[in-house]
């Protein structure tokens, strides 16, 4: 039998991911994505092992509907999802194909996804399964909280020995996790997205 066609929209973290797992299956992998820096990188790492395109409506539509696996993971931090793959995408995909929209907490990157629970994971339309689970690492609750507490744990210290103000000032990366600081919005992506004005971190913390 001929490997699976697997195409990722998106190459940053979640993407990657799940490319390497893919890869990792013998899958036939493609991977779509807007910057070219990102495709030079998982380029870099996968070689021939990854097809790399830049995504555009065009390309978007020639794999994505002969795909026997997409996943979605478009991420805009702090906005939206935008709707990468359409309706008239996922009707013109084959019987049985399967959509994962990685990106439904942030409203989903397609036109056809709603978020569903792990008790009940998926759904069809269009003779398409599509897996839209929000919170998907709820599936591997004990792992994934290591996971998040290895990552988050530093930064709670840095908080709780030098106060919130110092602690934001003197770590850019903590800072780029604020959203709000003394009622001003100081997230450009949710700024725009509610319609605020947009106060840089350090001036809002001043």
């Amino acid at each position: 039998m001929p490997p699976a066609k697997v195409v990722v929209i998106g190459g940053g973290v979640v993407g990657e991911n799940a490319i390497e797992m893919a890869v990792g299956m013998g899958a036939d992998v493609t991977v779509l994505d807007r910057s070219g820096d990102a495709l030079d990188r998982l380029a870099k790492r996968f070689g021939t092992n990854l097809r790399t395109v830049h995504s555009n409506a065009a390309t978007t539509w020639d794999f994505v509907t002969d795909a026997d696996l997409v996943v979605g993971a478009v991420l805009i931090p702090g906005a939206k999802a935008p709707k990468i793959v359409t309706e008239e995408m996922v009707e013109a995909m084959r019987k049985g194909s399967v959509l994962v929209d990685v990106a439904i907490d942030q409203g989903g990157c397609m036109e056809t996804s709603r978020a569903t629970t792990h008790a009940a994971p998926t759904f069809l339309v269009h003779d398409v399964v599509h897996y839209c689970v929000a919170n998907m690492p709820g599936a591997v609750p004990r792992t994934s909280t290591y996971a998040l507490n290895n990552e988050t744990l530093p930064f709670a210290v840095a908080l709780a020995n030098k106060g919130a103000k110092a602690a934001l000032a003197a770590d850019e990366h903590l800072r780029n996790g604020l959203n709000v600081a003394n009622g001003k919005i100081t997230d450009l992506a949710v700024a725009e997205a509610l319609g605020y004005d947009y106060v840089a971190p350090l001036d809002a913390l001043a």
